[in-house]
């Protein structure tokens, strides 16, 4: 008989409760099993002290005996250092996208990288077409610079004038 240390799953819909259990591995997940070896409530908190509740002296019984954990219960076990830590399997061949998904990605290669040749040929171009507009543009501030500068001596001078004007008339009608 091989033993299985694995969760059963309890609880209300949409509500889990898993007790972690020793089982002979042909027995349906909720069914019959040897002996209740802890809990694990998902709906606690991670840093939650009975999110995962476990008998360790019990465990290592088990072990001894030959039980294997499944991978999610040896995570746990990992956690609570009774075992050491599984690696975490990857399994990229899994993770790799199908045939017609494999296509779009070409497609959208090839799409981007003629989209990317046409935006280098009008941009060795634009700058011989851009230096005129600068060198105007360089012509226009330096021909407006001069104005700028005359309408604000234009009120300095407009203000002493005003002054010198109403300094005569005024010398005159008191004298």
């Amino acid at each position: 008989m091989s033993l299985k240390i694995r969760l059963a799953r309890g609880g209300a819909k949409k509500r889990p409760h898993y007790r972690i259990v020793v089982a002979d591995s042909r027995m349906p997940r909720d069914g019959r099993y040897i002996e209740r070896l802890g809990t694990y409530d998902p709906l606690l908190a991670k840093d939650n002290e009975n999110r995962v509740d476990l008998k360790e002296e019990r465990i290592r019984y088990w072990l001894d005996k030959g039980a294997k954990p499944t991978d999610r219960v040896a995570r746990f076990l990992g956690t609570a250092e009774i075992i050491p830590m599984p690696a975490q399997r990857n399994n990229p061949e899994k993770a790799k996208p199908k045939a017609k998904a494999q296509e779009r990605m070409a497609a959208a290669a090839e799409a981007a990288e003629s989209a990317k040749a046409e935006a280098e040929a009008p941009a060795e171009e634009a700058p011989a077409e851009e230096a005129p507009v600068e060198e105007a543009a360089i012509e226009e501030a330096v021909e407006e610079a001069p104005a700028e500068e005359t309408a604000e001596e234009a009120p300095a001078e407009e203000a002493a004038a005003e002054d010198a004007a109403e300094d005569t008339p005024e010398d005159a009608a008191k004298d």
